[in-house]
């Protein structure tokens, strides 16, 4: 919801970073995979119950995430990183609900899986619409920079980042948490549902293979 104006707050420092990465030869797909090792590392922290640490490893990733942005648009956007990014990206979203059941199952197991199950909602949704959006040739105006057609929501990166933190600083909160930010994100993917349908209606529909 919020990700339009954290992405304009967020633009000039990251592509200050970026291009020093540049000078430096760095890789858009290096700097993924630096991300993803510290959203490993802050789910194992969860797990082992650090997490105020694991706060600090969410946000390398976080930040890593914006870098490699700013960094594949500077050296050329290929296909091939726009499909590591949103892969390693959506295992992030998935490791940290998982951390916290195997940090205290009794606790934190079935909220994890409710939060999990409202998860694959919002990715699915997502991603099968950026498909169909792509053959029919589709653009988001509010997201131009975005390789496919990214259809915003009520809970998007910069809400799951805040629920992340929150849970990380309060442990004790995270049943309650998970389960009030699963029910958002399921109303998040019915709206994206009525959203999709009533986009792709008013496309002519592609000949079936």
């Amino acid at each position: 919801m919020f990700d339009r104006q954290l992405l304009a707050l967020a633009r000039r420092p990251l592509t200050a970073l970026a291009a020093i990465l540049q000078r430096r030869g760095w890789q858009a797909d290096t700097v993924s995979w630096l991300g993803f090792t510290a959203g490993v590392l802050a789910a194992g922290l969860i797990a082992l119950q650090y997490t105020a640490l694991a706060v600090l490893a969410i946000a390398l990733n976080r930040l890593a995430d914006g870098v490699d942005g700013e960094l594949a648009r500077r050296n050329g956007p290929t296909e091939r990183g726009a499909f590591l990014d949103i892969t390693l990206d959506f295992l992030f979203y998935a490791l940290i609900p998982l951390a916290f059941a195997l940090a205290d199952p009794a606790a934190n197991a079935l909220a994890a899986a409710v939060l999990l199950f409202s998860f694959v909602g919002t990715g699915s949704s997502f991603l099968a619409f950026a498909i169909l959006a792509e053959r029919r040739g589709l653009r988001s105006a509010a997201y131009p920079a975005k390789g496919f057609y990214y259809l915003g929501g009520l809970t998007e990166a910069g809400e799951t980042l805040l629920v992340f933190v929150l849970m990380c600083l309060w442990p004790g909160w995270f049943a309650g948490l998970a389960w009030g930010f699963a029910a958002l994100c399921l109303l998040a993917t019915a709206l994206r549902l009525h959203a999709g349908l009533r986009l792709l209606a008013a496309q002519p529909s592609l000949p079936s293979d």
